[in-house]
């Protein structure tokens, strides 16, 4: 059976999902997502990040979201980079933060669990 080696790191204001501690922004891009449980948004989107950047070398996402004061969840989306990063990356996750059919995947996913818990 696999083992998940991703680490979620809480806080009072939300989580971090990442790879590798430190959890590091070499690139990043924000959004806001509706109220959801933070945990289901983070693998959500980390999954869908990993599939459009896996060719890039030595990239490792990390997804942190914090609590935004109308409930709703500020979404930093990028990751660790182990040399120099593409202007392209950032356009690809701006792409994949826009995609309305994924979002409304990520927000369902989200909304099947409590959407409180942390």
């Amino acid at each position: 059976m696999a083992r998940s080696h991703w680490h979620v790191l809480r806080d009072e204001q939300g989580l971090t999902l990442c790879r590798e501690k430190p959890a590091r922004f070499d690139v990043s891009v924000q959004t806001v997502l509706p109220d959801g449980n933070p945990l289901r948004y983070a693998h959500q989107i980390r999954q869908d990040l990993w599939r459009k950047l896996q060719r890039v070398r030595g990239f490792s996402p990390v997804v942190q979201l914090t609590r935004g004061a109308d409930g709703s969840w500020q979404a930093r989306v990028g990751g660790r980079a182990s040399g120099p990063v593409p202007a392209s990356i950032v356009d690809s996750i701006e792409d994949l933060l826009s995609d309305q059919t994924r979002r409304a995947r990520w927000a369902r996913h989200a909304a099947t669990a409590t959407t409180r818990q942390m």
